[in-house]
């Protein structure tokens, strides 16, 4: 595994990593990820998708005496922002929440010490708003180029972390859930065939013509994308990405009755179990227009192929799709039990204009599902 050292203050380095090594999955998979007073959760399945990104993810890391301490995972990809192509880098895995945990010293050093700290916390997260420290490439100022994150609008923390690196709050968004107790399969839903994909793609493209970040990488991974045709035409869409989580903590009466209660009752088990809450991530929602409706039977006959009862999805609270999902009311019983806060989009413009950043403020972001599994 390559490393590079960036830079270093007395006990304290932060390399670049390509990929991920074994103590950096190590890392990943005991990080707790969520907000105090919001859902907490830890990924099941870090170490598969670590390898889905293959070479376009890569790792900033904090070591302390040669021990990492923490990590940010920079995932660089092109993606559509009203339909123009630009180099992107999406930052997750965020592990760093002992990264700047300071050792007690005497009271006569400590202020000395905490402004060299202080330095080298700046100089630190600097780092994931510049990508000239993401390539190879050397580069006098910063190349245009879009870097954003996702953070909970209870994270208190992270918001000021990401604040600190010089990222603006963009967008919201918010979970869509839905489920069935016995999802059925539906005849007029199939599994799309590799040799229609690329015709697929283009439809999606159109589709999120208005959005910003759009990304069709993880789309048709594993050949999961499903199509209900009406009349021999493709009129809705879905890719479906399994994934599981390990539920720490979830907020209000209904977290705590989702995590004590309905686990004892078998029907309500199918849909949420906290130890391993199973359940499909919908990617790349696409319908023709006026046949949104179709969406539910959609979604109903994926999780009967594929054997799941929940699925869930990110969108834009400001989007047309998020407004057809919310207005249909047929997503089953753990939408209306979720009280989920909207995720807040940041992002960082370095190399474009004023002009150029506009449109990521005024349009719907298209949020990547997979980025969630």
């Amino acid at each position: 595994m390559e490393r590079q050292s960036i830079f270093d203050h007395k006990k304290l380095e932060v390399k670049r990593v390509r990929g991920a090594d074994p103590e950096i999955i190590e890392l990943l998979k005991k990080t707790v990820l969520g907000s105090e007073g919001g859902m907490r959760y830890i990924m099941q399945n870090t170490e598969e998708r670590v390898k889905s990104y293959g070479d376009s993810l890569s790792f900033m890391a904090l070591y302390r005496k040669n021990s990492l301490i923490g990590v940010i995972g920079l995932c660089h990809r092109t993606t559509l922002n009203c339909g123009i192509p630009g180099d992107s880098t999406y930052l997750r895995y965020l592990a760093v929440h002992s990264a700047f945990q300071r050792e007690k010293a005497p009271a006569h050093r400590r202020e000395r010490a905490l402004q060299g700290e202080e330095s080298f916390k700046q100089k630190a997260l600097s780092l994931i708003s510049d990508p000239r420290y993401l390539t190879d490439e050397q580069h006098e100022t910063p190349p245009p180029h879009v870097m954003y994150a996702y953070v909970e609008s209870r994270n208190e923390r992270s918001r000021n972390l990401i604040n600190q690196s010089g990222y603006e709050y963009i967008r919201s968004f918010l979970t869509v859930a839905f489920s069935r107790f016995n999802p059925k399969p539906n005849s007029s839903v199939t599994k799309l065939a590799p040799e229609e994909e690329p015709a697929m793609a283009q439809l999606l493209k159109e589709f999120y013509s208005d959005y910003c970040f759009y990304t069709d990488e993880f789309t048709f991974l594993g050949h999961r994308y499903y199509v209900l045709r009406h009349d021999g035409e493709i009129v809705a869409g879905v890719s479906a990405i399994p994934a599981r989580y390990n539920v720490v903590n979830m907020p209000g009466l209904w977290g705590w009755v989702m995590m004590k209660v309905l686990p004892f009752f078998p029907y309500y088990r199918r849909l949420f179990r906290p130890g391993e809450f199973r359940f499909l991530v919908l990617n790349g929602i696409y319908f023709r227009k006026g046949s949104e409706h179709f969406l539910p039977d959609l979604f109903e006959a994926v999780c009967a192929e594929e054997g799941y009862h929940t699925a869930l999805t990110w969108l834009d609270d400001h989007s047309e799709l998020y407004e057809k999902l919310r207005t249909n009311r047929k997503t089953g019983a753990l939408n209306r039990m979720l009280n989920a806060k909207p995720g807040l989009v940041y992002a960082s413009f370095p190399g474009l204009t004023t002009e150029e950043t506009g449109k990521f403020y005024d349009s719907p972001a298209y949020i990547s599902g997979f980025d969630f599994s």
